[in-house]
C-alpha cells in the first residue's frame, strides 16, 4: 500500500469529537475616541476548550468582520485564532475553519459581537465583557489523516489561560442533574403504564371469570 492510499482510506464507525469555544471579550474606553468615533475594544477568537494545539488539524481560520473595515475578512493560519478591533457597535462575525486534511469539509460558526452590557463596572470601562458560547467539533468517519492528527494533539506550552462568562463545571452538573431527573421521570412514567397494564388484565380476568360463571348458570 503507497502512502497516499494509507492516508486518504478512512476509519469506519470512528467519531471523535473536539470541544472548542468562540466568543469576544471587549473594554469600554470611558468615552467616545475623537477620531473615529469608536466606544471599545475587542477581540473575536476560537479556541480549544481543553489545553491542545489546534494547529495539527486546523489550517487555518477565516474571521468575516462588518463590510465598514478596512479587510473585512481576516485569516489567521497559527494559534492563537482571535482577531483585535476596535469599534462601536454589535454585529455578527463569522467564523470559518479550514482543515489541514482538505477532504474534510469547512465549519462555519456565527458570533454575534457583544460589546454592552447592564452592568455598572462594565459601563464604566473598569471591567471586561466576555460573551463565549461553548460547541463541538464532530469527526465521523475520519480520514486515516485525520484520525491521526486529531489523535495527536499536543498540549498548548505554556497553557493558554483567558477569560470566560460561563461556568462549564456548573453547567456540568446542570446537564447531569438534567439527565438524571429526565430518567427518573421515564422511569416513573414506565412504572406507571406498567401498573395499568396490571390492572387492565386484573379486570380483563376479572370479566372473564365473571362470563364463566353466566355460562355456569346456563346464560
Amino acid at each position: 500500500m503507497d502512502e497516499d492510499s494509507a492516508t486518504s482510506g478512512r476509519k469506519k464507525n470512528v467519531a471523535i469529537v473536539k470541544p472548542i469555544v468562540y466568543g469576544n471579550v471587549a473594554r469600554y474606553f470611558g468615552k467616545k475616541r475623537e477620531e473615529d468615533g469608536h466606544t471599545h475594544s475587542w477581540s473575536c477568537y476560537l479556541r480549544p476548550f481543553k489545553n491542545e494545539d489546534m494547529s495539527s488539524y486546523i489550517k487555518k481560520v477565516q474571521f468575516r468582520l462588518h463590510e465598514s473595515y478596512p479587510s473585512p475578512n481576516r485569516v489567521l493560519t497559527s494559534p492563537p485564532f482571535e482577531v483585535h478591533e476596535t469599534g462601536w457597535g454589535e454585529f455578527e462575525i463569522q467564523i470559518k475553519i479550514f482543515f489541514t486534511d482538505t477532504t474534510e469539509k469547512p465549519i462555519t460558526l456565527y458570533h454575534l459581537l457583544r460589546l454592552f452590557q447592564a452592568d455598572p463596572q462594565v459601563m464604566a470601562g473598569k471591567k471586561n465583557i466576555v460573551f463565549e458560547q461553548y460547541d463541538e467539533m464532530v469527526f465521523t468517519d475520519p480520514t486515516n489523516l485525520m484520525y491521526q492528527l486529531l489523535s495527536t494533539c499536543k498540549p498548548m506550552i505554556p497553557a493558554v489561560k483567558h477569560e470566560s462568562s460561563v461556568d462549564y463545571k456548573e453547567q456540568e452538573e446542570k446537564t447531569l442533574q438534567s439527565i438524571a431527573a429526565a430518567r427518573k421521570k421515564v422511569k416513573a412514567e414506565i412504572q406507571e403504564l406498567s401498573d395499568k397494564l396490571k390492572q387492565s388484565k386484573e379486570t380483563k380476568q376479572k370479566l372473564r371469570d365473571e362470563l364463566t360463571k353466566l355460562e355456569d348458570k346456563g346464560y
